[in-house]
């Protein structure tokens, strides 16, 4: 589609085609705008990563997750549990990499641990993200001495 832009602009003035790919730009950003929202920069990171996952989910869908509690507080990962619980219920599947022990709590999910060609199961209580996790919270002194 490129080469036929190419073509279309040799064949315009240059102000035309200014004036052209300016109506492009604009339609492109109306659309953004209707399918997302209004400015997202007005929103924090999370906010926004939750309004563009939401706007994208559709009913029976197939979604690849690869560390979304990056851009996600505890708070908004328990959004995105609940978000994702709501489309689950909708035929959506997920496939989540993650080292969140918030979204490995998701109810029934198959928690799978890779190392080297080994692929296991692993029980929600034995994740090594997990363990470590409870391990800090209950003494946050024990680990932090040794900085």
């Amino acid at each position: 589609w490129a080469a036929e832009y190419d073509v279309e602009y040799a064949r315009k003035p240059f102000s035309e085609g200014i004036r052209y790919a300016s109506g492009m730009m604009r339609a492109q950003k109306a659309a953004l705008t209707t399918r997302y929202g209004g400015d997202l920069d007005a929103r924090s990171h999370g906010e926004s990563f939750l309004a563009l996952f939401q706007s994208r989910l559709v009913p029976g869908g197939l979604y690849l997750l690869d560390e979304p509690e990056a851009a996600l507080s505890p708070m908004r990962q328990l959004a995105l549990l609940s978000l994702m619980k709501q489309m689950v219920a909708q035929q959506c599947q997920f496939l989540i990499a993650t080292h969140s022990p918030l979204l490995m709590a998701f109810p029934d999910a198959v928690l799978l641990h890779f190392e080297g060609s080994l692929i296991q199961e692993r029980p929600y209580d034995e994740v090594e993200h997990v363990v470590l996790t409870r391990a800090f919270l209950a003494d946050p002194a024990a680990f932090l001495h040794r900085l």
